[in-house]
Order: structure tokens, then C-alpha cells, then sequence
């Protein structure tokens, strides 16, 4: 009567590092074991594979699987069969397990690489094999995890950098630089969100439009990606490490300012239309002070479909709100009235204009001077407080996460104030031009009005007028300097001999 073949099941595991070092494969360890089972009249029954592009949950995954079959049919199996002991356990917890299934199962431990006994010494001889493996297996994380602190002191990532950057070697280095291609698309994602009143919907579109791709197999950017962009401090020069933004050694791909303006849009959460000029928040209600909003309107007429904007507040539905609605064109009314109101026509009244401005925006310039000297003093004491925080970390007074969160914070007030400083120079150095260049602009704005796009009325509006507020059906701006001292009649004919 012929012998049974032996039956086994089998395990065959590697990771890329292992790989690399030892130089043998999943596949090297599958042909170790079956020429195994050949030896001995036996075969695999059941062959579990771990590859080196498992995840720890993918491992544990298949361990509990094998652990499982092997529970259930240890009736008709004849072991366990393992390359290795290090391929059978990565830590002493795993080889308990499989111990067990020695003992309690009738299930012998094979490692066809290292022989062992089924007998005391030969256990205690696997066990400590099992002791060295693990303690590589530990010590190898804390080699890992010493390693990326000092990548993150260095500034550098520790894990793939984000879209905009790409990883490079160099003197057997891994560093990153900026990724010539898609860093454009980041820093004119930021340009659209910023300035041109996108929502994320219409930015997504935007880009498609103007031919930016996120990738091949995927032109349109999802909107989930474009949220992660945008609140990413990567691009602002800083790395991430356990959930603290630490400052980094590349290269930021958009300034501080538009950093800053973007932040502000992302959490007002209000709805901003990109196609609606007087809609995003630009004009409030002066009934209720909410947001002035648009809604489009698709009406059949005889000549087919028409689409009609109309303006209203958004609680225009809420309890006694007056229920007002304006159109567009309602609006665009207004505004070349206002504008009306700014023009001079005398050429020599202009120069008049002209000279007293310039008074203006002296004074102005004065109070520019006295605000950077301020904001430098601001400079100076966020800095002291930089040193002291250093100090308590080096003597260990504070912890590694309060001081990483503390540094944080100081590093954005130092961002701010330096923004505000290079706004109050550049206003210093350029107030005079500007006071005149925007009277010159008054004058010719009804014309500019007209034939402006979407984007260039938004720009007007911005310069001219601080906030609109719509009493009624009424549309009342709250001027800039100097359009302020144009529209309220103080600069009138009558008082060149007073001036302003």
C-alpha cells in the first residue's frame, strides 16, 4: 500500500529591504520550499504569499488567515513550512502562536533554511532565532524613526513630497526640488482661489479650461485634491512630522500674502459665484447685514430660453425681510451713476485735484512711516519670545510637541508682521503715484465699466470702495481714500481758494 504525501502549509514572506540586503525573493523561497516537499513526498496544500508591497494590515491580514486554515484542517496536514525562522515571525507574539500550533495542534515547525529538532534544544534553538529576528525587526523601526527626525531637522520630507515638488538624488541623498510643470499649476491654482473668486467647483473648471491637467489618465482636478492643495503649508516652506509643521529647507512655491488671503477665503464658507460680479460677499444687506447673493433664472420666452441674474439677500426668504431683488443691470445702473459723481471736467480744476491729493497722500505717508516703525518693535519682541522658547527646549523644560506647536505660532506672527511691513513701505514709496493715478482712473471709469469682463469690474470695485451696502433698492458705497473726498463733494470748484 503506497504512503500518503505529506501535506504542508506554507509561507513565504520579504520585504524590499530584506531583499535588497540578502539578495533572495518571494519566488526564491517558493522554489526552497517545494524542492522541499519533493525531498520528503509531500506538497503545499495551501501556499501564503507575502510581498514586499504589503501594508501591515495587508500582513496581519494573511498571517491571521493562515493561522485560521491551519487551526481548522490540522487533522490532515502534516506542518508548517517556512523558509526561515525570521520569515515565520516578525515579532515573539507570532511565534508564540505558531508554537502553539506545535503543541497543541500536533503541527511541526519546519524551517528548511535552518534545520532544527522537534525536541527541547532544538525549540529553544528556533526561539532564540525567533529573539534575534525580532529584536532586528525592532531595532530597524528605531533606526526608521531616527532617521526621518533627522530628515525633518534637516527640512526635508519624510514621505513623498506634494504635487508641485519631486524627489532627486544627489551624493546618495534623497532631496527634492521643485517640479518645473506641475509647480506652475500649484502657484496658479493659488492665483484663481485668491484673486478670482473661485468656489472649488468653478476652479476645477477653470483649470481644465486653460489646459492644466492633474495627470494623464485624469485631467480635471478633484475637488477633494484642490481643498488638500490649498490648505497645504508645504507650499509655504514647511514639513509636516507628527502632525506638527516644522519649517523646511525647500523651496516655497507661493508667498505668504496669498497664503494668507486664501486661508481667509477657505474658512469663510460662504458661497462665492465666479460669474456673478456683485455677488461673493462683495455688498451687504442693510436690512440684516448678511451677504448680498446671486441667483440665475432661466424664463421662456418667445425667442426661447433666457437666463436673467438677479441680486437679493440670502435671508431674503427669513420672517418680515423686505423682499427685494435687483437685476444686474439694475446695478450696473447705479454703479455708472456713482461713477458720474467722481468726474471732473474742468482741466484745470483736475490739476487742482491733482495737487491736493498729493497733500493727502503726504499725510497719509506720514502715518505709513509711524505704522512700520510700530510693526518692527512687534518684530522685535515676537523674536525674544522665539529665544526664550529655544532656551526651555534645550533645557528640557517644555515638551517636543508644545515647543514644535509655540515655534509654529511665532513663526506665523512673524509672516504677518513682515507682510504688513512690505504692505506699509510699498505704500510709503508709492502712495503719491497711486493718489493721482486713481484720480486720473475716476475719470474715466463709466467708459472702463462697460467694457469690462467679470474679473477686471471685480478689480475696479475693489480699489474704489472699502464696503457696499444695499439700503432698499439703493446701492451705497463706502469709499477708498481718496475717491472718499470726490464722491462726498469736497473737492468742489468753489474751493480752490480753501482747497480741500
Amino acid at each position: 500500500m503506497a504512503r500518503r504525501a505529506k501535506r504542508f502549509v506554507a509561507l513565504a514572506r520579504v520585504s524590499s529591504r530584506e531583499q535588497e540586503r540578502e539578495g533572495f525573493s518571494l519566488d526564491v523561497q517558493v522554489d526552497a520550499l517545494r524542492q522541499y516537499v519533493e525531498r520528503n513526498n509531500g506538497e503545499i496544500v495551501r501556499l501564503f504569499r507575502i510581498a514586499e508591497t504589503a501594508s501591515k494590515k495587508d500582513e496581519r491580514k494573511s498571517f491571521k488567515e493562515l493561522l485560521s486554515f491551519a487551526k481548522a484542517n490540522a487533522h490532515r496536514l502534516d506542518g508548517l513550512l517556512f523558509y526561515k525562522v525570521d520569515r515565520a515571525a516578525r515579532n515573539l507574539f507570532d511565534y508564540v502562536e505558531l508554537e502553539r500550533l506545535e503543541s497543541e495542534h500536533g503541527l511541526q515547525f519546519i524551517s528548511v533554511s535552518q534545520p532544527t529538532e522537534n525536541s527541547p534544544a532544538g525549540r529553544m534553538q528556533r526561539r532564540i532565532l525567533a529573539n534575534m529576528a525580532s529584536f532586528y525587526t525592532e531595532q530597524q523601526s528605531v533606526d526608521v524613526r531616527e532617521g526621518l527626525s533627522r530628515r525633518v531637522q534637516s527640512g526635508l520630507f519624510v514621505n513623498r513630497p506634494p504635487f508641485g515638488y519631486r524627489n532627486i538624488r544627489k551624493d546618495g541623498r534623497g532631496l527634492v526640488e521643485v517640479h518645473p510643470e506641475n509647480a506652475a499649476k500649484v502657484r496658479r491654482i493659488f492665483e484663481l482661489y485668491a484673486f478670482h473668486g473661485h468656489t472649488l467647483d468653478s476652479l476645477a473648471r477653470a483649470l481644465l479650461a486653460e489646459g492644466l491637467s492633474y495627470r494623464p489618465t485624469s485631467p480635471r482636478f478633484p475637488r477633494s485634491k484642490l481643498f488638500i492643495l490649498l490648505t497645504d503649508r508645504s507650499y509655504i516652506g514647511e514639513v509636516k512630522h507628527k502632525g506638527q509643521w516644522l519649517p523646511g529647507s525647500h523651496e516655497p512655491l507661493v508667498d505668504r500674502a496669498t497664503w494668507d488671503r486664501v486661508q481667509r477665503l477657505m474658512q469663510q464658507g460662504v458661497y462665492r459665484s465666479h460669474e456673478m460680479t456683485f455677488a461673493s460677499e462683495l455688498i451687504e444687506c442693510g436690512h440684516c447685514g448678511s451677504p448680498i447673493t446671486g441667483e440665475l433664472k432661466t424664463k421662456q420666452t418667445k425667442f426661447g430660453e433666457r437666463q436673467y441674474v438677479y441680486y437679493r439677500c440670502c435671508h431674503y426668504h427669513r420672517g418680515e425681510h423686505p423682499r427685494i431683488r435687483l437685476t444686474g443691470g439694475d446695478l450696473d445702473a447705479q454703479m455708472l451713476a456713482l461713477f458720474n459723481r467722481l468726474r471732473v471736467e474742468d482741466d484745470e480744476f483736475r490739476q487742482t485735484c491733482s495737487d491736493e491729493l498729493r497733500k493727502v497722500a503726504n499725510w497719509d505717508q506720514d502715518r505709513s512711516i509711524a505704522r512700520v516703525k510700530l510693526l518692527e518693535q512687534e518684530i522685535a519682541t515676537v523674536r525674544e519670545h522665539q529665544k526664550r522658547l529655544l532656551n526651555l527646549r534645550l533645557m528640557n523644560e517644555i515638551e517636543a510637541d508644545t515647543f514644535a506647536t509655540k515655534a509654529q505660532e511665532l513663526r506665523d506672527q512673524e509672516a504677518e508682521l513682515k507682510i504688513q511691513i512690505d504692505i506699509a513701505d510699498r505704500s510709503r514709496h508709492e502712495i503719491i503715484d497711486v493718489a493721482v493715478k486713481a484720480f486720473e482712473l475716476s475719470q474715466d471709469l463709466p467708459n472702463k465699466w462697460v467694457a469690462a469682463d467679470y474679473a477686471a469690474k471685480r478689480r475696479i470695485l475693489e480699489i474704489l470702495c472699502l464696503n457696499w451696502r444695499l439700503d432698499g433698492v439703493s446701492l451705497v458705497p463706502e469709499w477708498r481714500k481718496p475717491f472718499d473726498l470726490m464722491a462726498e463733494g469736497l473737492l468742489q470748484k468753489e474751493s480752490r481758494d480753501g482747497g480741500i
